[in-house]
């Protein structure tokens, strides 16, 4: 089966984003389970040409942390004049004529995997041009209205509104047409419309990095490592900052890594902004602990999930736990300030001492590996017989268009 995988940025081989990271595992185990994929999408400025069987639509920044403000008030204005959410206006450069040629240059393909709303609410003949799997990395919608909760100024705080409203139609829709829906959460389902749904098959992702004997560095004593433009998780560090910091000792190196759209939250001289590294995994490697201070958002959090895999020691927010169904024994939950504070002392102090050690992380893996195959080997039985099903009434539509041949009455008796 060909089908043509469509997202808002083309893989540009070196995935650095959580976004990224979890396209890397699904494409993957969709050529394990040996369809055939062609993409298209958008390239960052400066990624890698376009390789066989890659469509470049065009180059284009789409991160908020990656522009200024002038460009972030023109996809307002471009969202206000079209009707779209930002996020999807950010993408809707071509028209559809134009767009629709481009994705000829796939050849034949017999369904497409839309690889999260924003392409398909950018363009919405997306949704019902073939059969599709829509992956829903996050409920956008709902991750939207929570960062509405959280805007500090009354401007945000409408826009994002406007941006919730938008995102749950277009949600709506594009899972009312999709032939199979995968979300990275069993939680996100229901919050799609989707209980019970047969179509609905969640994701296991698993990131598969190798992992590495314990070398015995540590540069610091607890971690912290996100997109922190990405207004969700942005929340969830702002509550370390703010309400947990101030309750560990002085003397507790903390490090936090990853881009920030805008300056880093104001925080003591024992927190360390370190910004984007070149090895995630050596970063969290490094920590004694891992600090996983989720206040909220849908979809899976790839950095749960990579640390879960490296072993590694671990406090974390009930939220910070989504898409996992089998919690190592490496990790502590607290929900609260005091709670997660009182867990991160006292995880740093069992490390250092010897008390708290890592695990393989390797059984978590393997157990996630296995459930996101399942999954992936159930979206394309269904996938299939939705693509045989458009095969046969295109024929039959065909058949229709041939010219009736007229018989008179004596070549009809013989």
């Amino acid at each position: 089966m060909h089908l043509l995988f469509i997202s808002s940025l083309l893989p540009d081989g070196s995935p650095s984003s959580g976004f990224e990271i979890a396209n890397e595992a699904i494409i993957s185990e969709y050529r394990r389970q040996g369809a055939r994929l062609s993409f298209a999408g958008f390239r960052r400025p400066g990624s890698r040409a376009p390789q066989e069987g890659e469509i470049a639509l065009g180059e284009i920044a789409i991160e908020n942390a990656a522009v200024g403000t002038s460009r972030k008030l023109a996809w307002i204005a471009r969202a206000a004049a079209s009707g779209l959410p930002v996020s999807a206006a950010k993408l809707a450069v071509l028209s559809e004529s134009a767009l629709r040629r481009r994705l000829l240059e796939a050849g034949p393909v017999d369904g497409y995997i839309l690889n999260s709303i924003q392409m398909p609410a950018a363009y919405p003949f997306l949704a019902s041009d073939k059969p599709s799997v829509f992956v829903a990395h996050n409920v956008e919608h709902r991750s939207a209205a929570e960062n509405a909760s959280h805007a500090r100024s009354l401007g945000t705080r409408l826009l994002y509104r406007r941006e919730a409203r938008l995102l749950k139609r277009a949600e709506a829709r594009v899972c009312a047409a999709a032939a199979v829906i995968h979300t990275l959460s069993r939680d996100d389902g229901p919050l799609l419309g989707l209980e019970e749904d047969a179509r609905c098959h969640p994701l296991a992702l698993s990131i598969g990095r190798k992992t590495l004997p314990d070398d015995g560095r540590r540069t610091h004593d607890v971690g912290l490592i996100g997109t922190w433009s990405w207004a969700p998780n942005r929340v969830g560090l702002d509550w370390f900052v703010e309400a947990v910091v101030p309750l560990l000792p002085k003397e507790m190196r903390i490090a936090i890594a990853g881009r920030f759209d805008g300056a880093p939250p104001r925080a003591p001289a024992n927190v360390s902004f370190v910004g984007r590294v070149d090895d995630a995994q050596a970063f969290v490697r490094a920590s004694r602990v891992i600090a996983l201070a989720t206040r909220g958002g849908t979809g899976v959090q790839l950095k749960t999930i990579e640390t879960l895999e490296e072993g590694m020691p671990a406090v974390a927010t009930t939220p910070a736990l989504r898409g996992v169904d089998a919690l190592p024994e490496t990790v502590r939950v607290a929900d609260d300030a005091p709670s997660f504070a009182r867990a991160l002392i006292e995880t740093v102090a069992g490390e250092r001492h010897g008390e708290v050690r890592r695990g393989s992380g390797l059984g978590f893996m393997v157990s996630q590996r296995h459930a996101m195959a399942a999954a992936v080997r159930k979206g394309l039985a269904v996938l299939e017989q939705s693509v045989e099903w458009h095969h046969r009434r295109d024929s039959d539509l065909a058949g229709l268009d041939q010219p009736i041949l007229h018989l008179s009455p004596k070549a009809a008796r013989g």
